[in-house]
């Protein structure tokens, strides 16, 4: 198995969640980031964390490959918290002051919640990509948007926009990696002098990395051109993709579970 360096990356492996259709993949995400928001106790944030857990294993997808993108949303998080935790002059008792600023006990468990269910959200939703190729994907959007190109809607085009988007993030967080790295060796530190020298520190990053992708961009469309792709009707598949018995099983038996997760947790 070749585990990749990114967050979002595929991982080839041949389990029972690989081989299930990307269209049943697609709708048990969607059931399950419903089901994440009408959850209202951290008893249903822990089921639903285990049932990831349980995806995890089943899929053989490391749990540090599918706990990289918390870090992604680190900053997400922290505010979270703080914006529920702090408070401004409380007029009730507070678990810690600081001057005027104290942290509340309720503030404090609901941006822990809400946190928390971010983090839920992250690592379940990157399951789908690290389980699903990109082929794949694009495919399962095309179908699932089909039906809108009786009214003109561009499916396929706006599939593999999608697609192509979802390949470049972990592309581009590699990339980004590469030039830090290659600036830090020519002498140059981000973690020195306030928030606005900081700021200028990454503008050497920004400037080549934004010339790589669109140099990736220019030789993506070339090659797509040169292998004669178009996209809109009439075009073939080499596997074409099929919801067998198996994945009408897994969508309805998993949307009806998190649907209960939903109302009853």
């Amino acid at each position: 198995m070749r585990i990749p360096r990114t967050f979002g990356q595929y991982v080839a492996v041949d389990s029972p969640v690989h081989r299930l259709d990307a269209k049943t993949k697609m709708g048990l995400v969607a059931a399950y980031t419903v089901g994440l928001f009408t959850v209202e106790r951290f008893v249903g944030l822990g089921i639903a964390a285990a049932l990831i857990f349980l995806v995890m294993l089943v899929a053989c997808v490391p749990s540090r490959l599918a706990l990289r993108g918390i870090r992604a949303v680190a900053m997400i998080l922290t505010f979270t918290v703080l914006a529920h935790a702090l408070r401004w002059n409380p007029a009730t008792e507070s678990l810690l002051r600081l001057g005027p600023i104290a942290v509340d006990a309720g503030g404090l468990r609901t941006g822990l919640f809400f946190a928390a269910r971010i983090m839920l959200l992250v690592v379940g939703t990157s399951l789908l990509t690290l389980t699903t190729t990109p082929v794949q994907l694009t495919d399962g959007l095309e179908r699932l948007m089909r039906p809108l190109s009786r009214f003109g809607f561009p499916a396929g085009d706006v599939a593999m926009m999608l697609t192509v988007a979802l390949r470049f993030i972990p592309t581009t967080a590699e990339e980004a990696d590469k030039i830090i790295v290659a600036q830090m060796a020519r002498g140059a530190r981000f973690d020195e002098g306030g928030l606005l020298r900081r700021a200028r520190a990454y503008v050497p990053v920004l400037i080549p990395l934004f010339v790589n992708l669109f140099r990736r961009a220019d030789e993506l469309a070339v090659a797509m051109e040169s292998r004669c792709y178009h996209g809109g009707p009439g075009r073939t598949r080499l596997t074409p993709a099929r919801m067998l018995m198996r994945d009408w099983a897994v969508l309805c038996c998993g949307t009806a579970a998190l649907v209960a997760l939903g109302i009853f947790a």
